[in-house]
């Protein structure tokens, strides 16, 4: 099982570095290349982590006042 796991998880390294074309880089360009790939990769989940659920909200609220449904009181 885990060296299942583990040739699966070296194919999936693989698939990256040929999508990427990242193998035909010098090593020390491979790790500034994977240094800012995965930097902008937690930028994007953590952006879409904090501002995501906000805009649904908001998305679900306009929604709501345009098909008719009564908005909350504030009182």
């Amino acid at each position: 099982d885990v060296k299942r796991v583990k040739d699966y998880l070296y194919w999936l390294y693989y698939q990256y570095l040929l999508a990427t074309c990242s193998y035909v880089l010098e090593p020390w360009e491979q790790s500034i290349f994977h240094t800012v790939t995965v930097t902008v990769v937690a930028m994007v989940v953590y952006t879409a982590y904090v501002f995501v659920p906000i805009h649904v909200r908001l998305a679900l609220e306009f929604f709501s006042q345009i098909f008719g449904a009564q908005p909350k009181s504030t009182v």
